[in-house]
């Protein structure tokens, strides 16, 4: 059985679920509101301050949608209390972020600067080298994070990009010369 999908979603004080039919669910609290339509097959009921996401029978598509239903719930919840961060790192001379309202400016050593909108819903952040996107909704935070990377992603000689607080870049030896 899933393991994941078995846990109850603890529902904290000042969270409201709602669940519609078509498994339509709005999850509003203190930081917003999220709501998302879930795979119909699964059964989520809302009981105390728990939700519990059940599945009709164990096949393996069933026993797929389980474990993901429950984390997205899960992710929902999370992000209108906590909210979710992803902080990225600019590496390289010259290489710079800026912010000015809701634009964000990139000099990444292309001829021109790239800028950015930050989506809705979303805020980055600028400090130093360091961009910090945070929003309510994980996904997005996510997406916009690896579309800020993108726009000039690590090296492996000199690391020189822009890359993920957390991420590990594998670094190669670079060419020697004759002797």
């Amino acid at each position: 059985m899933s393991r994941i999908g078995r846990m109850p979603i603890a529902v904290p004080a000042g969270v409201t679920v709602d669940i519609a039919e078509n498994n339509h669910v709005t999850v509003k609290g203190p930081k917003g509101t999220l709501e998302r339509t879930l795979p119909a097959e699964m059964e989520i009921k809302l009981e105390g301050s728990e939700v519990v996401v059940t599945r009709p029978n164990d096949l393996k598509k069933m026993k797929s949608l389980h474990g993901l239903t429950r984390t997205l719930i899960n992710n929902m919840v999370v992000g209108v209390t906590e909210g979710y961060t992803k902080e990225l790192e600019v590496n390289g001379v010259g290489y710079r972020a800026s912010k000015s309202g809701k634009v964000l400016t990139l000099n990444l050593g292309y001829s021109h600067p790239v800028e950015m909108e930050d989506p809705e819903g979303l805020e980055s952040k600028v400090d130093g080298n360091k961009i910090i996107v945070s929003g309510i909704d994980k996904e997005k935070v996510g997406q916009y994070a690896a579309e800020i990377r993108d726009k000039r992603r690590p090296e492996p000689y000199k690391g020189k990009g822009i890359k993920y607080a957390d991420e590990v870049i594998r670094r190669k030896v670079g060419k020697t010369g004759k002797k």
